[in-house]
């Protein structure tokens, strides 16, 4: 990064200014800046120089420039720019003020249902947009979600991210890349992941909102990805007995051991929980017809040798935030004496119809007598005609 001779402010291809550090995780800081060139304030994320030189880290700084880069949503980080400097990688993001979900979650939680699900939905929203778009986020974690003032979300952090198009279900890592305590059955199993394993990250994240602790927790990471495949987790309403059971069986069938027993997408997620709140706002007690009963939980991953897990870190002092949930309405009922009407007339049409049937009936065999009787005297004259004579 080069000085100006004007003043002792940090510029990035004298465009960019950098004006001060406001996070900082395990590959990169992040600092609050100004592009000169279109006035606006930014946020700068920077590879640290001690990595600069690590092809691995590179390359994992590249994929969440591209990533986030192809991705246009209203909950997930927008980038501007990518470049290097004095042989520095850099980043230029949107800026918004707020905080990270992680810093909500340790001040606050457990919180209310009207609070923690709009939350998760933006998130899962956001999320599905991506798998939508051919992306598995793959780091899915309260660090990695930002909030503002008015309780927008914003995704951030695509640096360990995967395209779809790239996987393939025959993989397995004797290395694994990510977060511990967020990250999925068949990730700690070093088995690809799936648009199903960012689902799971986010039943953790709303397990933790609900209750204020994590499902599994353990300061080993073998031994903590070892209970991700294998332990049962805890019911929510063991922490938090306000939770509703609906609620509480959500949590629990995206938190399940296979991915085909989770929700197939965090689109389908959002759905859920999004006409789980508006039945709650509603004061109904209808059930959700979306849940089923609890899957088995005995994992194919268990018994599974461990891979070596690298968590990926970030500092939850990092910036920028937003997104409003989309609403599942449901069809309203008809009144109670619509649906009667209906089925009188029903009854009164189907009566009549009935009616008109049994009067053709009497007709049609009245004629079928008439003519019946009027062949009798024609058969009765032909015999008589063709009768020998003895």
């Amino acid at each position: 990064m080069a000085e100006t001779k004007q003043d002792s402010s940090i510029w990035l291809n004298n465009r960019y200014q950098l004006q001060q550090a406001i996070g900082a995780g395990g590959m990169a800081i992040v600092y609050k800046g100004f592009d000169t060139l279109l006035e606006r304030v930014i946020a700068v994320k920077i590879l640290k120089m001690e990595l600069s030189k690590d092809r691995q880290f590179v390359e994992q700084f590249r994929t969440e420039a591209k990533s986030a880069a192809n991705l246009s949503h209203k909950n997930i980080v927008t980038i501007y720019d990518f470049g290097m400097d004095q042989d520095r990688l850099f980043m230029v993001m949107e800026y918004v003020h707020g905080t990270t979900l992680k810093s909500i979650i340790k001040q606050q939680c457990p919180l209310s249902i009207q609070k923690a699900l709009p939350y998760l939905i933006q998130s899962a929203s956001s999320i599905g947009y991506a798998h939508r778009s051919g992306i598995i986020h793959c780091d899915v974690k309260p660090q990695n979600i930002l909030v503002t003032e008015t309780g927008r979300v914003k995704i951030t952090d695509f640096g360990i991210a995967r395209a779809l198009s790239s996987i393939s279900p025959d993989e397995r890592h004797q290395v694994v890349w990510g977060s511990p305590q967020y990250f999925s059955p068949e990730q700690a199993a070093g088995y690809p992941p799936t648009m199903a394993s960012d689902v799971y990250a986010l039943g953790v994240i709303l397990f933790e909102l609900l209750t204020g602790k994590l499902p599994f927790n353990n300061p080993d990471s073998t031994e903590l990805a070892r209970m991700h495949r294998e332990e049962i987790p805890p019911q929510p309403r063991t922490f938090n007995s306000s939770i509703p059971m609906e609620l509480d069986q959500i949590v629990m069938k995206v938190l399940s051991k296979e991915p085909s027993a989770r929700y197939r997408t965090a689109d389908q997620l959002a759905r859920i929980l999004s006409a789980f709140l508006e039945k709650q706002k509603s004061n109904t007690s209808a059930a959700i017809a979306d849940v089923k009963q609890i899957p088995n939980h005995n994992s194919l991953y268990e018994n599974t040798p461990a891979p070596i897990i690298k968590e990926v870190q970030q500092d939850d002092n990092s910036d920028e935030v937003q997104g409003k949930a989309p609403i599942t309405l449901k069809p309203i009922p008809r009144k109670r004496t619509e649906i009667n009407n209906s089925v009188l007339s029903n009854t009164e049409n189907i009566a009549e119809t009935t009616t008109q049937m049994d009067w053709m009936t009497i007709l049609l065999g009245f004629f079928a007598l008439l003519l019946t009787g009027g062949l009798i005297p024609f058969w009765l004259y032909i015999w008589l005609r063709i009768k020998p004579i003895f």
